[in-house]
């Protein structure tokens, strides 16, 4: 066998061990193991003749809608108040007010840039282009922002706490980026903004360079030239505190234990605000046993969280019934499966045998032919129609 048989094929098109554009000539795993979470990495041409999935126009009517989180950001250097010389507005925006905090600021306006979160979301194209990212796993995976800056337009120099990979679609950037071990941030600001920027290395993208930047990589994107389009892939970050709260909330739903604490050697004491050690410990002891007794439940809770999707997502359910033919996952379908369980939208199966292959492959792959489809058993297949009701998955043509 030689090696171009031996690679490994992924579903997000990628052969996982063979040299790409999309990486600056490394394979998936050698990006992977040289480069995620660990240094940037500048590539020139990632996609030839990239261009805009979405026209300004669109871009800016999706910053108009309720369901999309949009925000836009002004430079004013020669506000005398420093407080103002950066002026965050949230969206949704209003189509064609001429003035106002929903408005659009005139195009010809240097300095100003609009941000539209989650546009993988609402279109078929942003969502296609995340998936050639899913060389890392699927939970990490978060959304892609679309910035559109005017002339000198960008968001001032921050970090970020997770990956994220900056493809240049329109225009031209110019990058500064810095480890940065000040991280302390400008008080007076409604914006994260680096009190101390120190940049190290310095580029100007064009259409189809992209920019990886691990966690904490300062860095400081300004439009060159005229308006520009960046689209950043961003990955999630779960913080320990917060999944482990969310996790023991979720265990402790499910959980029947009603010990009560009991202390019949409990002496009178002269310090009646203490906290008794013994309660103290019964306390740790509740927590450890909620861990113990449901270690299968602890799995359940976390692909439940991961795969939830985020405020504001709904579904649309389809014009006709599923007539049992290929499926697709809906763009914002959320799928993910371990040993035991299979996971979408923050619902957990536990399967076995033929119908857990088929469904792995759903989760991994987006898609299932007619062909794999009549292999799943009957309890499968209306679990199917229930999903293709509630508007999760789709006819694949």
């Amino acid at each position: 066998m030689n090696a171009r048989q031996a690679a490994t094929p992924a579903p997000c098109g990628l052969d996982l061990d063979a040299p790409t554009p999309l990486l600056a000539g490394l394979s998936p795993r050698q990006f992977m193991r040289t480069h995620w979470q660990r240094r940037p990495l500048l590539v020139r041409q990632a996609m030839p003749g990239f261009a805009p999935l979405l026209t300004r126009a669109q871009l800016f009517e999706l910053a108009t809608r309720d369901e999309v989180e949009a925000r836009i950001i002004e430079q004013h250097p020669e506000a005398r108040d420093p407080s103002q010389t950066w002026v965050l507005r949230q969206g949704p925006f209003q189509a064609g007010a001429r003035r106002g905090p929903r408005a659009f600021p005139p195009l010809r306006q240097p300095g100003w840039t609009l941000l539209v979160q989650g546009v993988d979301l609402h279109h078929d194209a942003v969502h296609a282009l995340m998936q050639r990212f899913r060389f890392v796993p699927d939970v990490r995976l978060d959304d892609v922002m679309i910035s559109w800056a005017s002339e000198g337009g960008g968001v001032g120099p921050h970090y970020d706490s997770y990956d994220v990979f900056l493809l240049q679609a329109q225009g031209r950037r110019r990058w500064r980026i810095g480890r940065q071990r000040d991280l302390s941030l400008r008080p007076d600001l409604p914006c994260k903004i680096l009190q101390r920027f120190e940049p190290e290395q310095e580029w100007v993208l064009e259409p189809g360079d992209m920019l990886y930047l691990p966690p904490r990589w300062a860095h400081d994107g300004v439009a060159e030239g005229g308006e520009c389009m960046t689209y950043s892939i961003g990955f999630r970050v779960p913080q320990r505190g917060a999944l482990a709260a969310e996790l023991a909330q979720r265990l402790a739903e499910d959980w029947d234990d009603e010990v009560l604490y009991r202390d019949a050697g409990q002496a009178a004491t002269a310090e009646p605000a203490r906290v008794p050690a013994a309660l103290q410990a019964f306390a740790a002891e509740a927590l450890a046993r909620l861990l113990q007794q449901q270690p299968q439940a602890l799995a359940v809770a976390l692909g439940e969280i991961l795969t939830e999707p985020k405020p504001g997502v709904w579904f649309d359910p389809p014009s006709t019934p599923w007539r049992e033919g290929a499926l697709v996952l809906d763009r914002r379908t959320r799928m993910a499966y371990d040993d035991q369980h299979v996971f979408i939208n923050g619902e957990s199966f536990r399967v076995r045998g033929r119908d857990a292959v088929l469904l792995r492959f759903l989760a991994d792959h987006r898609y299932l032919s007619a062909q794999q489809v009549l292999q799943a058993s009957a309890g499968l297949r209306h679990a199917w129609r229930q999903w293709h009701q509630a508007g999760w998955l789709r006819d694949a043509d």
